[in-house]
């Protein structure tokens, strides 16, 4: 039995919770909790045994084979000497094969059971990540080992529930036949996941639901029927959280509605939805009044504590592009705690936070060395990650603090030496195990939620769209960009300087067509959340005077830039230059319509 937890902001590291006689530790956690001494003291070794094991796996697959692994080449000195540093493209050929129904064994020789598909994408399409049977029993058992973390510092969390608002994302069958989807719905519709439902407030079938507002609804209203049985509040990422906080924001008044009356709102049609809520949606007056009364005030701060009072912290990914995301949850969350727990790619799962109460701007994930093989490719200040030279890359065990490195994985399901494109800095050691910090994602300059848009894509959207201009004498003179959250959802803003033969303004209409024309010619995971669950608003032009990128370059050159290096930024984010170009908006322009987007696209 669990007694007294120490006072979190002494962050005990995971040995002295098991020695302190101040921090006596569940029974059930003691296991998981060496277990995660004995990785992070023994990373080298169990690395080596990683490394060993895959390689000896898939000794007959097709991709060893070609890069002249033998079958009893398992260690590390031939591997780097014999196996290339790859990026998806490099793997692609293969890659889709599989996808096609080759059978065979190409990247591993356990078959290939589906796909996960990454946010990322190569050339304007999804990557296809392969998974093999046992890929899910390895991610289980590291989300296995957060429960254990977080106990020591909040107790009896399994005395209460979970407020979770989560949804998944389409699911397509490739040529072959095998399942493509998103991580997150993988899990979402797991016999695993289904078992553990009794933990969340959101029945399983709402959350399954992909109509988003259908599935936001009945989220909610669950959630608000056992508002004192949440002890966490959270969503995967972020923007998914902040974005149900503005979903109550406007539509308090109908719930309360449906609460008092104990019916659920007809917009939510589909019958499992209905079905499942039916069981937990009473008539309740007294609740709905009190929804009325904290929800009418127009008053936000601290609404998550207001309304599920014993709520003891708020769980979601504010790493990387969600970072932005902080300021509004603490201001929502009334000074709770904001954790991320996990680290993970549709690659493999990395690591875990074991000081999930530092402050949310100080996340490290301490890498599980049992998960895959793990390279880190050293990079300068401020180096973009290019072409590689593979005598470069360090071991995990070698990593140094302070330094930042461009990480690259060898997985079970035979991807070798492969880029995931994540830049992460070593902030410290847990034991051997070097913490990490993820800065950023490789190229890419705009993100609101899953999307990711590198400056490449960026600069053809942009080229598209000013096509649309030339019949009126007028072209793109500069352009630059923003990811803006000040509106929920948050949306991607770029600024056009325009340059014009004629003299004359570009009508508003046609403003407004370039903007779609470019949401057009961003990729599928960018349209996708466009058009299935609004998780990303209409992009909008902001029109800036001419004059307006000279007067940028002068602040940069203020600010100590040498003008003979100065490079227009493609994505600003200092408040100094934000506020500098909004200033100088002369009109501003949104996509009047979503992009076309299909499943599998």
């Amino acid at each position: 039995m669990a007694v007294r937890t120490p006072d979190v902001s002494r962050l005990l590291t995971i040995d002295a919770a098991l020695q302190s006689p101040a921090a006596t530790v569940k029974e059930a956690d003691v296991e998981k909790l060496r277990l995660i001494e004995e990785l992070t003291t023994n990373v080298d070794a169990v690395q080596e045994r990683v490394l060993s094991e895959i390689l000896g796996r898939n000794a007959g697959a097709e991709y060893l084979n070609t890069c002249g692994l033998d079958a009893g080449d398992t260690g590390r000195a031939t591997f780097r000497a014999k196996v290339p540093v790859v990026s998806y493209d490099d793997l692609k050929p293969y890659i889709q094969r599989i996808a096609d129904g080759d059978r065979s064994p190409i990247l591993s020789t356990h078959p290939i059971t589906e796909f996960f598909t990454s946010s990322g994408t190569s050339a304007g399409e999804r990557k296809l990540i392969p998974v093999v049977m046992d890929d899910s029993g390895r991610s289980h058992a590291l989300h296995s080992l957060i429960a254990p973390v977080l106990n020591l510092y909040m107790p009896e969390l399994d005395k209460g529930k979970g407020l979770y608002f989560l949804f998944v994302k389409s699911e397509t069958k490739t040529r072959g036949g095998l399942t493509a989807w998103p991580v997150l719905t993988s899990i979402f519709k797991s016999e695993r996941f289904k078992k553990q439902s009794n933990a969340y407030t959101s029945p399983t079938a709402a959350i399954l639901c992909e109509d988003a507002f259908q599935s936001m609804y009945a989220q909610m209203v669950c959630g608000l029927c056992q508002r004192h049985d949440v002890l966490r509040v959270g969503a995967t990422f972020a923007a998914a959280l902040v974005r149900a906080i503005r979903f109550l924001q406007l539509n308090w008044a109908q719930l309360a509605v449906d609460i008092e009356a104990g019916e659920l709102n007809p917009r939510v049609a589909d019958p499992s939805v209905r079905e499942a809520v039916a069981g937990i949606l009473r008539p309740d007056a007294e609740r709905a009044e009190f929804i009325r009364a904290e929800c009418s005030k127009g008053d936000w701060d601290g609404i998550i504590t207001r309304v599920w009072p014993n709520t003891k912290y708020v769980d979601t990914v504010v790493t990387g592009a969600m970072a932005q995301y902080i300021p509004t949850l603490q201001h929502c969350s009334g000074g709770l705690p904001i954790v991320s727990t996990a680290y993970a790619s549709s690659e493999c799962f990395f690591g875990i936070n074991l000081r999930p109460m530092c402050d949310p701007s100080e996340v490290s994930y301490t890498i599980m060395p049992n998960m895959a093989y793990f390279e880190f490719l050293p990079l300068s200040t401020g180096e973009v990650p290019g072409a590689v030279d593979a005598s470069r890359l360090v071991d995990l065990a070698g990593v140094e603090v302070g330094r930042e490195y461009e990480v690259l994985v060898t997985t079970y399901a035979g991807l070798s030496r492969y880029r995931v494109g994540d830049v992460l800095r070593v902030t410290g050691f847990h034991n051997a195990a070097p913490q990490f910090r993820f800065v950023r994602r490789q190229n890419v300059v705009l993100s609101i939620e899953t999307d990711k848009t590198d400056e490449a894509e960026l600069l053809r959207a942009v080229e598209r769209a000013s096509a649309l201009l030339r019949p009126h004498g007028t072209s793109v003179a500069e352009f630059t960009s923003r990811a803006c959250t000040e509106r929920i959802p948050g949306h991607y803003v770029v600024y056009w300087e325009l340059m014009t033969d004629s003299g004359d303004m570009v009508d508003g209409e046609t403003l407004a067509r370039c903007c779609l024309e470019m949401e057009e010619a961003l990729n599928p995971v960018y349209r996708r959340n466009r058009v299935t669950d609004g998780s990303i608003g209409p992009l909008e032009i902001r029109v800036v005077r001419p004059g307006t990128f000279q007067e940028l370059m002068d602040l940069a050159v203020s600010r100590g830039t040498s003008i003979g290096q100065y490079k227009m930024l493609r994505c600003v984010t200092l408040p100094s230059m934000v506020e500098l170009l909004d200033s100088r908006v002369v009109s501003t322009h949104f996509s009047p319509a979503v992009p076309h987007w299909t499943p599998g696209s």
